[in-house]
């Protein structure tokens, strides 16, 4: 699966907006039975949608090259404890930096659980907490994902983030320095912790949305922002972000993936676009390993 291919771009526009709750599933269905050209049935249409996280293995989970773990954490403004995936080098003979990774809005996700070992691959410390294990943690499914991520407060999701952040500081091998990276609800994390606290190293930021304009003036950390050309729903509030950004003189590189969909780097998705996935992962490992001193 290397490019989004088969679906008119109006299915795909519904589809994007089933998974960040504008349409019930009820909803999707009926919309999507009004396209007859598609020959097959609304259902088989979101079945075909869905992810298959059994291509989400870029790194092999038992890779011995690294040491990985589920480790809990204190979030004491957020849900008080929390737990996370943690992805290392399996040797380590001098200190790392860090990446909190934020997942997407239906919880800790095996796509989720390959992007933290890719990084670790890369030479880092990383983390990715599940803001769905004070519900019991990740169902399996993205749907049943979606409706307990629903059930969380957003300014505690917030905080569990940020205490992640924290535990990666305080980590015995961790340099000190860390980052943070995040997909679609983890990059609006992103770029919200960017603006609330002044000790990031880095943030890049994957097709989330962003913060009001004013807000632009209180980010410290040198930000990377990737955009999918065909994602309105984001990119319509770039522009304003972009300005605040570029009035107070911050330091970020944005780039537009062309003729791509919002999501285009998960790769168990038919939305995924190999190409762009691949520029994007490149441009964010270099942009870490300057700004992290990895």
């Amino acid at each position: 699966m290397k490019k989004t291919v088969g679906f008119d771009p109006e299915i795909m526009a519904l589809y994007d907006r089933y998974v960040h709750g504008g349409l019930s599933r009820r909803q999707f269905l009926e919309r999507v039975a009004k396209f007859s050209a598609t020959g097959v049935s609304a259902a088989a249409v979101l079945a075909s949608l869905a992810p298959d996280y059994a291509l989400a293995s870029q790194v092999d989970p038992d890779d011995k090259s690294l040491t990985t773990d589920y480790k809990k954490y204190a979030s004491p403004k957020g849900a008080g404890v929390m737990q996370g995936y943690f992805a290392r080098p399996a040797v380590v003979d001098h200190k790392l930096p860090g990446v909190v990774v934020v997942h997407e809005n239906r919880g800790l996700n095996p796509y989720i659980e390959d992007v933290t070992r890719r990084l670790a691959v890369a030479g880092f410390i990383a983390f990715a907490p599940d803001a769905l294990f004070p519900l019991g943690g990740y169902p399996g499914n993205d749907d049943d994902g979606r409706r307990l991520q629903k059930q969380r407060d957003g300014r505690e999701m917030i905080e569990d983030f940020s205490a992640a952040v924290d535990y990666l500081q305080r980590h015995p091998d961790c340099s000190g320095k860390v980052g943070i990276t995040g997909f679609c609800f983890g990059g609006a994390v992103v770029l919200r912790l960017a603006v609330e606290r002044n000790d990031l190293g880095a943030g890049v930021a994957f097709y989330g949305l962003h913060p009001d304009a004013e807000e632009a003036a209180s980010v410290s950390a040198p930000l990377m922002i990737h955009h999918a050309e065909q994602d309105d729903r984001v990119n319509a509030s770039w522009g304003d972000f972009a300005r605040g950004l570029d009035a107070a003189g911050k330091h970020y590189r944005q780039y537009i993936y062309p003729e791509t969909q919002h999501g285009f780097h998960n790769d168990t998705t038919p939305r995924y676009d190999e190409a762009a996935a691949a520029l994007a992962w490149q441009r964010t490992v270099e942009f870490f390993t300057e700004h992290l001193e990895l």
